[in-house]
């Protein structure tokens, strides 16, 4: 398949329309416009000129850093889309890490995919040294 990476260019308009498609709720345009401005890294994958695939890297950069909004419209699951996605995004921790340290970089993952990520090396918790992933959603009114 012939398609493009673009770093840094997603609008907010693709993100919230794949996020939409994906079944994980919506922002205000506001909020996920300074999401984006605050991501360490935003890729897009494009094929015929539109949106097909996204990921983001969140965090500090150097010490820790989470893969979010690995999204892969249906029509195009199945294509390696997701594998460059994860790929790219870990490629540019590494280039981007300083030398001679590591970092650690976690995500959540929708329920039933795990064992793609796990192709990546990442694993599950909770498991014998690693408590379970918790996260908590804050309402500001």
């Amino acid at each position: 398949m012939n398609y493009k990476i673009k770093e840094n260019v997603l609008s907010a308009k693709d993100l919230i329309a794949l996020r939409d498609i994906a079944g994980w709720g919506k922002f205000p345009v506001h909020q996920i416009e300074a999401g984006l401005k605050n991501s360490l890294y935003v890729m897009s994958v494009v094929h015929g000129g539109s949106v097909v695939g996204i990921g983001r890297i969140v965090g500090d950069g150097v010490t820790v850093c989470y893969l979010q909004d690995v999204i892969v419209l249906p029509e195009y699951q199945g294509k390696g889309i997701g594998r460059a996605i994860v790929e790219h995004l870990i490629a540019h921790i590494k280039k981007n890490g300083f030398e001679n340290t590591h970092i650690k970089v976690g995500l959540f993952t929708a329920n039933g995919i795990e064992a793609f990520y796990e192709k990546f090396g990442f694993y599950i918790r909770p498991n014998k040294t690693r408590g379970a992933g918790m996260e908590m959603i804050i309402t500001i009114t």
